[in-house]
């Protein structure tokens, strides 16, 4: 790491270059991980290549672009619910590849070209054994269909100048794996990532180095291993010199690193030992703080960072009940820096859980629950810490019960909405309609998170209502400001 740098997440100026897929350390697509703060600190600590998560191709083809002045980012954000699908930085550019999930080659060849200008190179999954891709036809549900393979990496190829690799596993069968990467090969893609354990293995299984191998010899295309990270997280395999010898003993030409950097991402340094863990997590947030990302996605990666300590240790334990980033920072002595850096964004004051200030109000309602139905919607998330047990009388929903009880009117009527693993609500009160425009993770949290924006329309005094008001108030003042910003950042 360096000292004479100003910001965090900005302290390599990378010039983009054409990938090259030989004698790199590479941190490997991780759902949450992948993001842009654990890549640039990757970069810091010497990983060559980084690739995001897996992000859908029907997700990217639903966002749209915006280059975020305030942040100097570009961001790609859902136009259904305005969260944020993927933020890059020209601090990566040069060594930044877009994983995706498809099963189609049309729809992979037009989100390369949607997204080619903001990054180095693009993969596909071939490799991931989770039910959700194996039911949309992605990941290693491909393995098997070799027409397809061909259809979406051809495609691809042809729709963009920026090198095309893909992710692949083996089979039990090495031949099958061999004959699979050499018609892969054909396609002329720049390199194929190759995990030595089947779809059905899991973490504690062998990693099978042999077939990566016999792979190597029977091709020309660069080989990158990968599987190579041992399950317990504290095997001197999940070093900087365990993982260079499996690299070595794979014969490939680059080795890339999931779970090994993803609990200590200083396995890219060359040193006999990692860097201690809380200077890691310290770096982390440093970085997810200036480029102001979700809490959620940070509070994930901090937890897989911590590992045993969340539950061994009292600042564990308080990490644990943190609910927001203000929390969360305060747990690790930072809150000063992340108050500091949101009043340098305009949003100090704000609190932590009012994201409405950071989307843009002319997407919040282009795309209604229910069409032609008239809802009143404001954006208030549901966050459980924030109140008492299950049964009490302060949660949102027995508020509002209450209330209609007291003016002899009938009980509230909720009706929930999916998309995907995402929920929201509407609830109804004497004829009126109300919803959040935050999507919830589950059925219970959405009829929560409606019944607060019941009880703020319908002036119920809830624990929340007179700070709800005060926000509501004070992220339109910001609004107005971000969407300025970006709207003069576009015509630029």
């Amino acid at each position: 790491m360096h000292d004479n740098e100003s910001s965090p997440g900005q302290k390599k100026k990378l010039k983009p270059n054409r990938l090259e897929y030989t004698g790199k350390m590479i941190l490997a697509p991780m759902v949450k991980v992948g993001t842009l703060p654990m890549r640039l600190l990757a970069l810091e600590y010497g990983a060559d290549i980084v690739y995001t998560e897996e992000i859908i191709d029907w997700k990217l083809l639903n966002s749209n672009r915006v280059e975020n002045k305030l942040l100097g980012t570009v961001d790609y954000i859902d136009k259904t619910d305005n969260t944020l699908v993927f933020r890059t930085c020209p601090q990566e550019r040069g060594h930044l590849v877009l994983q995706i999930g498809t099963s189609d080659g049309d729809r992979a060849a037009r989100v390369a070209k949607m997204v080619e200008q903001d990054i180095d190179g693009i993969d596909v999954n071939m490799g991931c054994p989770k039910s959700f891709s194996l039911k949309g036809g992605m990941g290693a549900a491909l393995l098997t269909k070799p027409d397809k393979i061909l259809d979406i990496l051809t495609k691809l190829k042809a729709s963009v100048s920026i090198p095309v690799t893909c992710k692949i596993r083996v089979f039990s069968d090495v031949a099958k794996s061999v004959e699979l990467v050499k018609m892969i090969e054909t396609t002329g893609v720049a390199a194929v990532g190759v995990h030595g354990r089947t779809k059905d293995q899991r973490p504690n299984d062998e990693n099978n180095v042999d077939a990566i191998k016999q792979i190597v010899a029977a091709v020309n295309v660069p080989i990158i291993a990968n599987g190579g990270s041992s399950n317990n997280r504290n095997s001197p395999i999940n070093t900087y010199q365990g993982i260079r010898q499996f690299w070595k003993e794979s014969t490939a030409s680059s080795v890339m690193i999931a779970r090994a950097a993803e609990w200590n991402v200083s396995v890219f340094r060359d040193a006999e030992k990692l860097v201690d863990i809380m200077t890691v997590i310290h770096q982390y947030l440093a970085i997810a703080i200036h480029y102001d990302y979700p809490f959620l996605i940070v509070k994930y990666c901090v937890q897989q960072m911590l590992g045993s300590m969340q539950s061994e240790t009292e600042l564990g334990k308080k990490f644990l009940e943190s609910a927001t980033m203000g929390d969360l920072c305060r747990v690790f002595d930072i809150e000063d820096a992340y108050r500091e850096r949101q009043k340098e964004l305009g949003l100090n004051n704000i609190p932590d859980h009012v994201y409405s200030a950071r989307i843009d109000q002319n997407d919040r309602n282009s795309k209604p629950l229910v069409e032609g139905l008239c809802v009143e919607e404001k954006f208030c998330p549901f966050i459980r810490a924030h109140y008492g047990p299950d049964n009490s009388n302060d949660l949102p929903k027995s508020r509002l019960l209450n209330y209609t009880r007291q003016k002899q009117i009938e009980a509230p009527a909720y009706k929930v909405y999916q998309d995907d693993k995402k929920f929201r609500c509407i609830v109804s009160v004497q004829g009126s309609y109300y919803s959040s425009l935050s999507w919830e993770k589950n059925k219970r949290y959405a009829e929560q998170a409606a019944a607060i924006v019941a009880n703020l329309c319908l002036g119920i005094h809830t624990p929340e209502f007179v700070k709800l008001q005060e926000e509501m108030k004070k992220s339109e003042v910001v609004q107005d400001n971000i969407v300025n910003n970006n709207n003069e950042a576009v015509k630029s």
